[in-house]
């Protein structure tokens, strides 16, 4: 027992389509978005360090790589059917917990089963590190939702994303890399012409100002 399997999965996570049936002019994969959201959580932590915030930069690390890495067991299931109710959500998170548990018992070796189990399990805590990590998961799928807006994708779901991320984002609002994103990163985002721009921007102003 190594961690051959481990390694191993990390192809797995390439070929785990993201948000499957939704995205239509860009392919997104799993191990995509997790390279993704740490580079952004890389980003933000610099922003919270620049304002004087503690970041332990290992834990963050650690967190964004492999926030997603269970998807491996069940893969990445369509939103409105993981969302569908809270006792589903309940026993999807009970099912992959289960599964990586079992994984992490029957592949990882003695001396590292704890360090795979801090890292496999829910990394979106009320540490700094867990709440970056929430802020830069949705920073990457308003991303990606807004890649196709801008391609005049007409099916509502990618604006229901876009509108979604950026509430989720501004529950973070005491974070200052949220302040940033907000007072720098965001309006230059949508500076940008596309087909029903003006629509677009009258709905996202209704929920940020």
């Amino acid at each position: 027992m190594g961690l051959n399997e481990f390694i191993l999965g990390l192809n797995n996570l390439e070929k785990i389509t993201r948000a499957p049936g939704f995205f239509k002019y860009t392919k997104h994969t799993v191990a995509a978005h997790s390279y993704r959201v740490a580079s952004i959580a890389q980003v933000l932590g610099d922003i919270e360090e620049a304002n004087g915030v503690s970041i332990d930069w290992k834990s963050l690390y650690e967190k964004s790589l492999n926030h997603d890495y269970t998807e491996r067991f069940i893969g990445d299931i369509k939103t409105p059917v993981k969302y569908a109710s809270k006792e589903l959500r309940g026993m999807l998170q009970t099912v992959e917990e289960k599964m990586t548990e079992e994984f992490i018992s029957q592949e990882i070796p003695t001396e590292f089963q704890d360090i795979y189990r801090r890292r496999l399990f829910e990394g979106k805590d009320e540490s700094v590190e867990g709440e970056i990590l929430a802020i830069a998961d949705k920073v990457d799928l308003l991303y990606e939702s807004f890649e196709e807006i801008v391609k005049s994708n007409p099916e509502e779901v990618y604006m229901a994303m876009f509108i979604e991320s950026v509430q989720t984002i501004q529950s973070y609002s005491h974070r200052p890399s949220v302040k940033y994103f907000f007072n720098e990163i965001f309006p230059e985002l949508l500076n940008k012409d596309f087909y029903g721009r003006e629509h677009f921007i009258a709905k996202i102003d209704q929920i940020h100002d």
